[in-house]
């Protein structure tokens, strides 16, 4: 169980507090969703269940264990907005194997498989694909690295509906394995999913 309890986040540049004693519970077998406005910290939340960004008071724990920002970043996977801004690989193949000193064939087939990109052809760069091939292969990328926890920032957002509807059955499938959180001004495209809804309004997660 991934649990935070009481995050208090002012960044330097900000004129008030993101977040304000927001507490959160998330599993396994639900998606959580957090919807809000843009401008709400939805990305400042993921950032900081990720490890990217601190937070100044607080804590974030996973099976009651408490977790600094190493820890997190093992734990948790983030796929964000725009996955093709953070793309590094010359091709498919190579960003799959970004951090890795050996990954098999198997491993690579493991992961496209599980996002629907089997028949990809791996010397493309990552920039020529579409825009949903692009989101499923970030997921397939934080995949690779077994993360309990995968968190997506605005996953549906820019693509059409038929594209939209593969990513959604996509995270129905990997809901059983991984806690997911999801931060979307969409929450309607999620509604037939198991889930746990929240608002983030005034820098607190409001259940709805």
């Amino acid at each position: 169980m991934l649990n935070l309890k009481n995050i208090y986040y002012h960044p330097s540049t900000a004129d008030k507090p993101i977040l304000k004693n927001l507490c959160l519970k998330s599993n396994a077998g639900k998606i959580t969703i957090v919807r809000g406005p843009s401008g709400s910290g939805k990305t400042s939340l993921v950032e900081i269940i990720s490890g990217l960004s601190g937070y100044q008071q607080g804590e974030i724990t996973w099976f009651n264990k408490t977790l600094n920002p190493r820890q997190r970043r093992r734990l948790c996977g983030l796929v964000f907005q725009f996955p093709e801004r953070y793309f590094l690989g010359l091709s498919v193949a190579q960003e799959l194997r970004l951090g890795y000193k050996k990954l098999t064939t198997e491993e690579q087939t493991l992961a496209l498989t599980k996002v629907g990109l089997i028949n990809l052809d791996l010397k493309k760069p990552p920039e020529s694909l579409s825009g949903g091939q692009q989101r499923r292969l970030a997921i397939a990328v934080q995949l690779l690295r077994s993360p309990k926890v995968l968190l997506l920032d605005e996953p549906t957002a820019g693509l059409d509906w038929s594209v939209r509807n593969g990513i959604i059955k996509l995270l129905a499938k990997l809901k059983d394995k991984q806690t997911i959180l999801i931060v979307t001004h969409e929450p309607e495209l999620f509604k037939n999913l198991n889930t746990d809804s929240y608002e983030l309004k005034d820098g607190q997660l409001i259940p709805n």
